[in-house]
């Protein structure tokens, strides 16, 4: 038996984003979603989603020079200026450096998941934008949280494949991701295996098709970004997914057709854990 999430990343980052979050939970398969909470839509966004039946969890946020949740003078080092570093590779730099204590993300992860909940949000799973939490010693803050709040946690587990030899840079990265989850960690968690982290920004239907038909018996999540063309988003504006496709691919026939001839459940977290 096969129980599945399909969750949407970057809810209440962009309103085009979300609209097309909420048409594949509408018109498609959409299942769940996380949010960004200290994006600019995020309080509205989290209500229409919990109105619309979707799954809501943490996308827990280090990046993307959004504002902490944190006070400033508590995260400075996290947040220098105010907002967190541009993306994975600065922060992870600066990280694995040793230039943020670890107090700060605890702290903000802790102040994230706050105002989630202050918004309204139920929240059913914690992961995190970019899969920061995967870093050495960032992963055992997450987990120490999820454990601490009965809430699950995504874990990317994906084995490398030769096909993912026609894109080098996000190969590199999803096999980088996949060795940092095999990594031991203290806390006891649970974790659900993730797929789909290296067809991040184009997700076809005939990619999602492939991913659904491999799927072993077991509870899993595929993520998914969804969303309408935003043109520039501001706190990122040298991001370029393809988020119409990934609507396409969750709005599919064809998508649906193997879900059900398969038998597979769609769940949200909660219905997991």
């Amino acid at each position: 038996m096969v129980r599945l999430v399909l969750n949407a990343d970057d809810l209440g980052l962009h309103p085009r984003l979300d609209e097309g979050i909420f048409r594949a939970r509408e018109e498609g398969v959409l299942t769940s979603t996380t949010v960004l909470v200290t994006g600019k839509t995020a309080r509205f966004a989290i209500e229409r989603a919990q109105a619309v039946g979707l799954g809501v969890g943490v996308h827990l946020c280090l990046t993307t020079h959004l504002t902490p949740a944190a006070e400033t003078r508590q995260v400075r080092w996290l947040a220098p200026g105010g907002r967190f570093r541009r993306n994975w590779a600065e922060l992870s730099v600066a990280w694995l450096s040793g230039l943020i204590p670890r107090d700060e993300v605890a702290l903000e992860f802790e102040a994230q998941l706050t105002r989630a909940r202050a918004f309204g949000a139920v929240v059913d799973h914690l992961d995190t934008h970019q899969h920061l939490h995967l870093l050495p010693g960032v992963s055992s803050i997450v987990e120490e949280l999820a454990a601490r709040e009965g809430l699950a946690v995504r874990w990317p587990r994906e084995r490398p494949q030769v096909r993912w030899l026609a894109h080098p840079a996000s190969a590199a990265k999803a096999t980088l991701l996949a060795g940092l989850a095999r990594a031991p960690v203290k806390a006891a968690g649970k974790r659900i295996r993730a797929w789909g982290v290296f067809e991040s920004g184009r997700l076809s239907v005939a990619r999602l098709v492939r991913l659904l038909e491999r799927l072993p018996d077991g509870d899993h999540e595929i993520v998914t970004h969804p969303g309408l063309a935003p043109g520039v988003v501001a706190e990122d504006p040298s991001w370029r997914y393809d988020w119409e496709s990934e609507l396409e691919a969750l709005t599919s026939p064809a998508v649906v057709d193997v879900i059900e001839r398969r038998k597979i459940e769609l769940v949200r977290y909660g219905q997991l854990t």
